[in-house]
């Protein structure tokens, strides 16, 4: 009833998760009715009753009301699970086209496979979106009994699978696949020479699961197609010059952490250290002479920002990002010889991932490992564009309705809340904040201590592979035994996540979002203890801090109290962490904590959840900066593909060439024959229009690092970044298509076309010798009008929480305070962190 009455309230403010259920829910009972007399039938009846359905029109709502009745008892068949009423009203929704919100345990997947199904027996083919290759694989296998009986035909891609497989794959009616690697194989068909090369199939509908993570989180990350080029490594004396610089003194990091810079002593070192280099390579017989006659070489006058160092700049700047900024076991991890990054929404590894190349060399030289290939950048496409190219889009999360609105925004789609089969009896204490991490993990590890005595089982969230080691280590030294799951043993998560819920069971996890394993009390079998885990309070979850997103809090609370059990779940958080040092302003803040360090106060409070407000907020905006600069690029792309088609599936490279050269079209034809010519200027008119959207390309990426500046030269007249930005795009792209058939045109006079056909290479025309696949890190740092913004708000706030008698009478009136704060004039109340980061700020005033 609370659940009824909240989503009317929403629907009466007009807010995200307002769908009303009420007609699903009817529609639901009409399928409880139809159902009697499905039971009856035998198993070929029901697939022969399934296969009468079938349309290419979508079933009308009398043809989803049986077929819904079909499906629920397909599954009580097929893998003994009768889908329960809610996870019907979720298949109707999403056969409305709906993202549905429905929590953890509640059977998602099954409601995922009778809506895919229901799409099916429609006419239409489906495409189920996963997170990752394993939760693809074991969803399609698990349910492939379902589908077979209905008459549905059912596949799985994975990062393994070849091209013939994947072409296969695509063709069946339903087709589950990480959205990574549909996207890398779009990228690929764009880039195809021959038809018969092309593995996708059209875009119909995309059911998207783990809807948020994929369509929000995902969506910062375009997918990227490269060809080799060259290998980046970077130069050792940069790397090791860079080390030598000192924070505060040589560079500056700013107040967010998300970009550093040299100051102008550290500008004079690296000018001196290679001025120093530059007359040594100059003069090379003085640097062979003996130690004794030996005089340092004098220095050249070198200005980093000259034109022709431009080089060396950007070295400087990348492999001082990598040192200073990027932290191993928290942004990457280093193994088996090979830099990897860790995905910060599942701290997991992210396998094919990686920064923009520089920065990746960088990262590579700075942990001493093989510099891995590097090339240029092909095509790319985001995920909110991938998922455009569908006709439907529907999906199911456990926590849709926090980002209700990015998903209206960004994907035209709504919300449906389905409730719970059974009421939640969760119990969600309040958060516990303290003033430094030091007191929080203390409490933290005290905390666990006296759980873990009363044999409840516990799942503790953390934010990083480096948080979780060191947990581990302190409840290891507190003689709690335990077991970690992290991106360094992330294959055996299923198994790890799986037992969580065993009486006397301690599971440290990085973030829990896309696991997709069910935490059963008891074990996965329900035969470990249930019984006491039950009367213990079942499932018990600690979060080591807040996530910058309250949606990642409430996918890790949601692990407990599945079904009905019981189950808690608690915060610990502290003012140093980096939730709030990043997002938060706690200066002027007099905290008063109690002897363990705790805060209790309205304020205190009120700081943390300001932050992690701020960190949605901007999380949100780095999305919609992310779609606005690719959204012109994607229209462009689309004006290229469909030239790019014409050539491919038409003559039209033929009748342009032959307009364009008709002697040399013709001298061919009598030499060759006409087959072999048009064969020839296809391959080059192919090649030349990838070759300008390469270039065009690099030309965006350039333009968009700069077009900040654009902005700051506009005087009283203020120029958006975002317009001079397409203004720029668009004049660069206006020729391309043009100057692309002039570039085959020039390469077809002189090209070298046999009766064997064209010889790209002779022809100067030569394609990739290699292509891989990556998701870049977009923007690691942000953008540089981000960074600007975030200089002049560190310059007008207060530098740290150790200068309140400064910002006191500003911030807030005494009068307005609690009495705990008012007395609290000693900075021996700070938390250690804040004073020290103070100190640093001073000495790099100095």
């Amino acid at each position: 009833m609370a659940l009824k009455i909240a989503s009317r309230f929403r629907r009466l403010l007009q807010r995200p998760g307002s769908i009303d259920l009420g007609p699903y829910e009817r529609l639901t009972q009409l399928v409880g009715e139809a159902e009697e007399s499905v039971q009856s039938l035998t198993d070929d009846e029901l697939t022969e009753a399934v296969a009468e359905l079938r349309t290419s029109g979508g079933l009308h709502e009398d043809e989803q009301i049986e077929f819904l009745a079909l499906a629920r008892d397909a599954g009580r068949r097929a893998i003994g699970e009768r889908a329960f009423d809610g996870q019907v009203v979720g298949a109707l929704a999403m056969l409305q086209g709906r993202v549905v919100e429905m929590a953890t345990g509640e059977g998602k997947t099954l409601a995922g496979a009778i809506a895919a199904a229901g799409y099916a027996v429609g006419g239409r083919k489906v495409h189920v979106l996963a997170v990752n290759d394993y939760l693809a694989k074991r969803d399609a296998e698990w349910m492939r009994p379902v589908y077979e009986r209905l008459g549905v035909t059912v596949s799985h891609v994975g990062q393994v699978s070849t091209p013939e497989e994947r072409r296969e794959a695509y063709q069946a009616e339903v087709c589950y696949v990480p959205v990574s690697e549909i996207g890398f194989d779009v990228l690929r068909d764009r880039l195809v020479t021959d038809v018969a090369d092309r593995v996708t199939a059209e875009a119909d509908v995309a059911l998207v699961d783990e809807a948020d993570s994929v369509l929000i989180d995902e969506a910062r990350v375009p997918m990227v197609l490269a060809g080799a080029t060259r290998n980046e490594a970077l130069d050792d004396d940069v790397v090791q010059l860079v080390r030598t610089l000192r924070a505060g003194v040589d560079y500056e990091i700013d107040g967010d952490g998300r970009t550093v810079a040299l100051t102008d002593s550290g500008t004079d070192k690296v000018e001196k250290v290679l001025g120093e280099a530059a007359a040594a390579e100059d003069d090379p017989d003085e640097a062979d002479e003996t130690e004794e006659a030996a005089e340092p070489a004098v220095a050249k006058k070198f200005n980093l920002y000259d034109d022709e160092n431009l080089d060396r700049l950007t070295q400087i700047n990348v492999a001082l990002h990598a040192e200073v900024l990027l932290r191993k076991d928290v942004d990457y991890l280093v193994r088996d010889g090979k830099v990897s990054l860790i995905n910060n929404n599942r701290g997991r590894i992210a396998k094919l991932q990686r920064w923009p190349d520089g920065l990746q060399a960088a990262v590579e030289a700075k942990e001493a490992v093989p510099v891995s290939d590097s090339g240029e950048v092909l095509d790319s496409i985001t995920v909110q564009s991938l998922i455009k190219r569908y006709k439907t889009l529907c999906g199911m999360t456990g926590t849709a309705v926090v980002v209700g609105e990015s998903l209206q925004e960004f994907y035209d789609v709504e919300v449906a809340v389905v409730p719970p089969n059974k009421p939640n009896i969760r119990k969600d204490e309040p958060d516990r904040l303290y003033l430094t991490v030091d007191q929080k993990n203390k409490a933290l590890v005290e905390h666990i201590a006296e759980v873990h005595e009363t044999g409840r089982p516990i799942l503790i969230g953390t934010h990083s592979v480096e948080e979780s080691e060191q947990l581990s280590d302190q409840l290891e030294a507190a003689g709690i035994e335990h077991v970690v799951l992290n991106a360094k043993n992330d294959a055996e998560e299923a198994a790890i996540i799986a037992e969580a819920g065993v009486p006397g069971t301690v599971t440290v996890s990085t973030q829990m979002a896309g696991r997709g394993t069910d935490i059963r009390l008891g074990g996965k079998d329900e035969s470990h203890d249930k019984d006491k885990a039950l009367e213990l309070g079942g499932l018990y979850v600690i979060g080591t801090g807040l996530h910058a997103s309250r949606r990642l809090d409430d996918q890790l609370r949601g692990r407990a109290g599945r079904q009905g059990d019981p189950g808690g779940s608690l915060f610990f958080a502290s003012l140093a962490d980096e939730l709030v040092t990043r997002y938060s302003v706690s200066s002027g803040l007099r905290p008063h904590p109690d002897d363990t360090g705790r805060l209790t106060d309205r304020k205190s409070i009120g700081v943390l959840e300001h932050a992690q407000r701020v960190a949605d907020g901007a999380n949100a905006e780095l999305h919609r900066t992310t779609w606005q600069y690719n959204r012109l690029t994607g229209q462009q792309r689309a004006i290229l593909l469909e030239t790019r088609e014409q050539v491919l599936t038409e003559d039209l490279a033929a009748t342009e060439l032959a307009e364009r050269a008709k002697e040399r079209y013709d001298e061919l034809v009598d030499e060759v024959g006409e087959d072999v010519v048009k064969s020839a200027a296809r391959r080059i008119a192919l090649r030349h229009l990838d070759r300008r959207w390469t270039d065009h390309l690099a030309y965006l990426a350039d333009l968009r690092e700069g077009i900040h500046l654009r902005s700051l030269a506009g005087g009283i007249v203020h120029l958006k970044p975002i317009d001079e930005f397409n203004k720029s795009a668009i004049a660069s792209f206006d020729t391309l298509i043009e100057d692309a058939w002039k570039d085959a045109a020039e390469t077809f006079g002189t090209a070298e076309i046999t009766a064997d056909g064209l010889n790209e290479e002779a022809s100067g025309i030569p394609r990739p010798t290699a292509t891989w696949t990556y998701l870049v890190n977009d923007n690691p740092f942000g953008t540089e009008a981000d960074r600007i913004l975030g200089r002049l708000r560190n310059a007008i706030k207060p530098g740290s929480a150790a200068e309140p008698e400064e910002i006191l009478p500003e911030e807030f009136d005494e009068d307005e305070l609690p009495e705990e704060l008012r007395d609290a004039d000693s900075d021996d109340d700070l938390p250690e962190e804040l004073r020290d980061a103070d100190e640093d700020s001073a000495d790099g005033k100095k």
